[in-house]
């Protein structure tokens, strides 16, 4: 409808078309979302010149002490200057100049500073060289930092737990029963050692133990398994044959896209473990697997292993299965205290951690519900059970909203970022619906 300026619509006057509160809606938040990147590409931009320009001067120093032979005490004489011509300044002190300098000797390749370093803050760069020495790890480091977002904290405690050394350490049969690309990213992804520093158990500890503390720590965890793990669920129930099994920690892999049994024993690996493990594995890729998800992976975490014996284990498996033993300390070191990771530094994973929990939560539910109403097979995925339900007459409440909540469950489970309010819309929803499949159940 078009209305004229005084509302009359009179012949000839000027008419101003109503403004759609949708399309209105709409440009604010396409206009927000570019503010919002050009902000950040700004900041990224500042803090890229910053570090070049603090790498610059450390270089400028380098070469005046080695070819004038300046001693350290021009760098107080330097500061003081520097300040006084740049009162607005705050990092031209004598001891940041100190670290723009040994910044300068640790990183003398101008394009990898270009490259990589400069995209990381400047007191991501100064954790960097003081606390890795060698070069080829230093790099490792930043290209992680870099890849997954790293806070200075995170970083700090991937760098004193000795990640570097421990990645992809584990004992595995992923080249042989995964394809090369997955195989090798998943290889990669394995630790050896794991280092669970947060928990302090005692020595006569249990399995359930074990299990209790991880689930009680879980962002500790998610952090020291890294980044993409994604929460299912502890001592997961599968039913198989008509009885019972749980499993200890199940997972989802947001970029292997995949499932991740994890089984926990407190003793040192033995033959039989492997072979349970491979029974678990059958039964997830039977049970829950997607037809877009990956096979499924198992990780056996153990007190202590044997190689030799690891490796005849798994030599006949024709599941994907990794052995890695654990360590813990009696407790957390101070050092440490401060290093570990706030629920904001892994906001970008607990949106997806909790929308694919519930959506395996209620595939689950909807399989109980069709085999308690008589389903001779029971199809996998939830669209599917829902169709078998609905061809038995069984109509769930609240079907038609949680549909429009799947699709956004899916993205999740397929590793496509969400915005947090989306992910808790659909997960209320899906709680909702959940709640009516057990409402069914009862009656």
């Amino acid at each position: 409808m078009v209305k004229s300026a005084g509302g009359r619509g009179k012949l000839g006057a000027s008419v101003v078309p109503e403004v759609d509160a949708g399309a209105y809606l709409a440009l604010v938040s396409e206009l927000k979302a570019k503010i919002s990147q050009a902000r950040l590409r700004a900041g990224l931009a500042v803090n890229r010149e910053l570090v070049l320009l603090y790498w610059d001067i450390g270089r400028e120093i380098l070469a005046r002490q080695q070819h004038e032979g300046w001693g350290a005490k021009v760098i107080e004489r330097l500061g003081a200057d520097l300040g006084r011509a740049f009162p607005e300044m705050t990092g031209l002190s004598p001891r940041n100049l100190k670290y723009m300098r040994a910044f300068a000797s640790a990183w003398p390749d101008p394009a990898i500073v270009q490259q990589l370093v400069a995209q990381l803050p400047w007191g991501h760069n100064i954790r960097l060289v003081e606390g890795v020495k060698s070069e080829t790890e230093r790099v490792w480091y930043a290209r992680q930092c870099v890849e997954h977002g790293w806070s200075r904290n995170v970083l700090d405690h991937q760098i004193s737990s000795d990640l570097y050394s421990r990645q992809g350490g584990a004992i595995t049969n992923f080249a042989r029963t995964l394809p090369a690309p997955q195989s090798e990213l998943a290889q990669q992804l394995l630790k050896d050692p794991y280092t669970f520093d947060f928990l302090s158990l005692g020595p006569d500890l249990l399995e359930r133990d074990l299990e209790r503390g991880l689930i009680d720590h879980l962002r500790e965890l998610i952090l020291e398994l890294g980044k993409g793990f994604a929460f299912v669920g502890s001592q997961y129930h599968l039913e198989v044959g008509g009885q019972d099994y749980y499993l200890d920690l199940l997972f989802y892999h947001l970029r292997l896209r995949c499932f991740v049994v994890i089984e926990l024993k407190i003793e040192d690996f033995k033959p039989e473990f492997a072979g349970k493990m491979n029974f678990y594995l059958s039964a997830v890729d039977a049970q829950l697997r997607h037809p877009d998800d990956q096979p499924t992976i198992g990780i056996i975490l153990c007190k202590g292993r044997n190689e030799v014996i690891v490796e005849y284990a798994l030599r006949d498996s024709s599941k994907p299965i990794g052995v890695a033993q654990y360590r813990m300390s009696s407790a957390l070191p101070p050092q440490l205290q401060q290093a570990l990771p706030t629920i904001e530094d892994l906001s970008r994973e607990f949106p997806l951690m909790a929308v694919i929990k519930m959506r395996m939560e209620i595939e689950s539910a909807l399989r109980r519900l069709a085999a308690a109403r008589g389903a001779v097979e029971l199809p996998v995925g939830v669209a599917s059970l829902l169709k078998t339900l609905q061809s038995l007459g069984v109509i769930i409440p609240g079907t038609e909203q949680f549909l429009e909540a799947l699709a956004t469950m899916n993205q999740a489970v397929h590793g496509i970022d969400l915005d947090p309010s989306k992910a808790a819309e659909a997960t209320e929803t899906g709680g909702a619906f959940l709640k009516a499949i057990h409402t069914l159940m009862t009656n």
